[in-house]
């Protein structure tokens, strides 16, 4: 059985953030198989085509860390109706300079918590266009839109409620599913 490396982002920079909770929860539920290492957007510059010749080392050490992993998880709250700015900077950077795009062919799942009912529902979706252009390899289903229940998740990422625990390992296994077809067809360099 292969081993696979999947870089994550947390679209939130907050300390208190639900979506880090989430994050937390999924790595716990994951197959064994895959192996978790977050790739943090906290610290990037604002993208400008005026950085293509010569990346700053926040921006490298992004693309290195892309360039490591097998697949991507997004793990995102939803910001006015679409995606927080710092991850749509990140993917701007990940996705540059022209004709090397970190994302290209890459398996990628979505996923997102908010306190709201809708989840994440509107951020997902536009977060899914984006990485369209990017020719990321989405994962289309199952869709999870988390409504975030403080009492169902201990500090320490422990999911306490069974039927959210059992979706969001559901969620991880059609990911790692995912994941290998996607390779199988689509080798990473």
């Amino acid at each position: 059985m292969s081993r696979y490396q999947v870089g994550y982002f947390v679209g939130s920079l907050s300390s208190t953030s639900i979506n880090r909770r989430l994050s937390e929860a999924l790595i716990k539920l994951a197959p064994d198989d895959l192996e978790f290492r977050e790739i943090p957007i906290g610290k990037l510059p604002l993208y400008s085509p005026d950085f293509d010749s010569d990346y700053p080392a926040e921006a490298r050490a992004l693309k290195d860390g892309l360039a490591a992993s097998d697949a991507v998880l997004f793990v995102t709250p939803e910001y006015n109706r679409s995606i927080p700015g710092a991850l749509k900077n990140a993917i701007d950077w990940a996705s540059r300079p022209w004709g090397q795009n970190s994302f290209d062919h890459m398996p990628a799942a979505v996923i997102g918590a908010s306190m709201g009912q809708i989840g994440t529902a509107v951020a997902q979706q536009s977060l899914r266009g984006v990485l369209s252009f990017c020719n990321a390899r989405q994962m289309t289903a199952p869709e999870a839109y988390i409504h975030f229940r403080p009492e169902s998740y201990t500090e320490s990422g422990e999911v306490t409620d069974e039927a959210t625990a059992e979706f969001l390992r559901t969620f991880m296994r059609e990911f790692r599913i995912h994941v290998e077809r996607v390779l199988t067809v689509l080798p990473r360099p």
